[in-house]
């Protein structure tokens, strides 16, 4: 049936008048651009991935163009076995380039040497199965290694009607042997060089963002000293092509090859917009780094990265794979995320990090430079999730949420990020992210850290870097005796330790420390409980609750010889600036929201309390506090 349809359509399309054919080209194209939604957002986003210079207009309309050379190309292809000789020659001319490559070829002295000809996804590549028409005969030995249909009769009948001039065709299933032989008779081989190779190619660079490339070229062309010409049709008009070749310079190893293939096929389409056009840009271009489990890392059959960089003169990997990250709503928790981010840049060097926080945390994650941009999300009013829909244009790759909501998991749906990864709790389905890792059903949440959790969420999506825990500045001990203190939590009263003993603490650590000063810190909510702590203390005491930005915050915490707080946000970033932390933990719950950096920490609980938390503050005595403090001191 399938061999049926071909030929129907095949004898149809070769009958039709060109000017019709033209027009139902554009018309199909223009339909397949402006009705398959997902298709036009991948076209685009290639386009905007290989040329982030150009101007949204310029994208549409190379992206139009292409659609309607995809349908052009597919109506050569149907209609080829019905046109005759004559037809083809008008459709299809040899440049004096391509006339020399294969006259050069034919056996008799002096020997031809083996010849590989590599072809790219460009308009009209169906007419390369014509050369034989091109060229005064002799025709040399000429193999094709194509990709068969799974229908055996109609890959029966396409294969016979491809070779009808001269070539053979040789399925990729079985081909290779007689494909190898051909080359040790000093023949030609043509085949694809393709960019979406998957985990079976080798990694490289195609418009500066990493991707797989086929191989075989290059590891034909060093197996038997082949030379490797690039072939490509040049679209005059439809269905009018001078099929063309250039010659490689390679230094002979297969790596040398593929790369010099590869940034021939960008110069190619840098050249010119005619060009750009012509190429199949609908295919997913950089999928194997798409791949769910495997996505945080970099991972091929082979990798020619370095090569690359070296050919490029990088010294590192360009950041051009677009990760967005949905950073959590709370202080804390950003603080937490930040080793990860570390360590998804040591995984991904080529990854180009976008972090989505709540504007108060943007200037603060700038300074701290982990991420390439911070996006501040717009406050929550009509229109919020319009913003959203805006950022679409910009085409992320990859799309992580630390939140567990649905408002962010629909913040992610509305840029069209093709993935979305988050972590799913057992009864909480997260229907619009694409990927998810379960949180096992006997995971008890009360007792691994928010880290641990995390981190197991990212592994299973193919984290292979370390969690870097290391504080953001190296430690270095204060001039000045600086005892910060966060007696407040804006979120919870029940975190709080007493005001009474705040107190008695700060007055029992400047009997013992007379040269030290004290520093209470909190928001402007904190500044009622700051007040309290401060009133009438003999000791001296800067009260900066609410007279800082984060920035300035975090530099003043940067100052302190040691910081005794409740558990806050503060104590975190405190912790991430290498600050030595003593936190006092009540109701809540040390062993998963303890300070995760690798910096003096202590934790206080009220006596009896379990490990887990729920315990009452009040019942944690001063002299607890005090004793620590002062061991912390020293």
């Amino acid at each position: 049936m399938l061999e049926l349809l071909l030929r129907a359509a095949g004898w149809t399309l070769a009958h039709l008048p060109e000017p019709w054919l033209r027009l139902l080209a554009a018309a199909l194209g223009d339909a397949l651009y402006g009705g398959f939604r997902r298709r036009r957002h991948l076209v685009l986003s290639n386009l905007h991935h290989a040329f982030a210079d150009r101007a949204p207009d310029w994208h549409r309309r190379i992206a139009r163009e292409s659609c309607r050379r995809l349908i052009e190309t597919g109506f050569l292809s149907l209609a080829m076995p019905f046109l005759s000789e004559r037809r083809l020659r008008a459709i299809v001319r040899g440049t004096p380039a391509l006339v020399d490559a294969l006259t050069a070829c034919r056996p008799g002295p002096p020997a031809p040497r083996p010849t590989l000809f590599a072809a790219a996804h460009l308009c009209c590549w169906e007419v390369e199965t014509a050369m034989a028409l091109l060229v005064p005969a002799p025709f040399p030995e000429f193999g094709v290694i194509f990709r068969p249909l799974d229908n055996p009769a109609a890959d029966a009948w396409v294969k016979r009607t491809r070779e009808r001039f001269g070539m053979r065709l040789l399925s990729r299933k079985g081909g290779f042997q007689e494909a190898m032989a051909i080359l040790r008779r000093r023949g030609c081989i043509g085949l694809l060089f393709d960019q979406n190779a998957g985990l079976q190619g080798t990694l490289s660079l195609l418009f500066d963002r990493v991707g797989s490339s086929s191989e075989l070229p290059g590891l034909l062309a060093e197996r038997f000293g082949a030379d490797v010409y690039a072939l490509f049709p040049q679209r005059l008009g439809f269905w009018r092509v001078a099929l063309d070749v250039q010659q490689m310079v390679h230094d002979g190893t297969s790596a040398g090859v593929t790369l010099a293939l590869n940034r021939w096929l960008e110069g190619h389409l840098r050249a010119d917009d005619d060009r750009c056009a012509s190429w199949l840009w609908l295919h997913d271009r950089w999928r194997n780094q798409d791949i769910p489990a495997r996505r945080l890392r970099l991972e091929a059959k082979r990798s020619l990265l370095d090569a690359d960089l070296r050919q490029r003169g990088l010294a590192a990997l360009p950041r051009r794979t677009r990760f967005w990250i949905r950073l959590p709503n709370w202080l804390g928790d950003v603080v937490m995320t930040l080793p990860l981010l570390r360590a998804l840049r040591a995984s991904r060097p080529d990854a180009h990090l976008t972090l989505l926080a709540r504007s108060q945390f943007q200037p603060l994650l700038e300074q701290i430079g982990v991420a390439d941009r911070v996006l501040a999300l717009p406050s929550r009013r009509w229109g919020y999730f319009r913003h959203f829909l805006r950022l679409r244009h910009e085409h992320p790759d990859c799309y992580l949420l630390f939140t567990n909501s649905l408002r962010g998991d629909l913040e992610a749906w509305c840029t069209r990020c093709r993935q979305r990864f988050g972590l799913r709790r057992p009864g909480r389905p997260r229907p619009l992210l694409t990927h998810a890792w379960s949180v096992p059903a006997d995971f008890v949440e009360r007792q691994p850290h928010q880290l641990q959790l995390w981190t197991e969420f990212l592994r299973h999506f193919g984290l292979n870097a370390p969690v870097d825990d290391a504080p953001l500045r190296p430690p270095a001990a204060p001039a000045a005796r600086i005892i910060g203190i966060i007696g407040g939590s804006e979120n919870e009263p029940l975190k709080r330790w007493p005001v009474a003993h705040w107190r008695e603490l700060i007055t029992r650590l400047a009997a013992v420390h007379p040269d030290a000063r004290f520093h209470l810190f909190g928001t402007a909510n904190d500044r009622a409980v700051t007040e309290a702590i401060a009133r009438g203390l003999a000791a001296p005491v800067e009260d900066l609750a609410g007279l800082t930005d984060l920035p300035g915050f975090a530099a003043r915490l940067g100052d302190c010889r040691l910081l005794v707080t409740n558990d806050t946000g503060g104590m975190h970033l405190a912790n991430a600036l290498g600050v030595p932390v003593l936190a006092l933990f009540g109701p809540t719950n040390p062993l998963r929201t303890a300070p995760v950096f690798r910096a003096p920490v202590r934790i206080l609980q009220p006596p009896g309390c379990p490990a887990a938390g729920g315990g009452s503050l009040a019942e944690l005595a001063p002299a607890t506090v005090l004793k620590a403090a002062d061991e912390m001191l020293a």
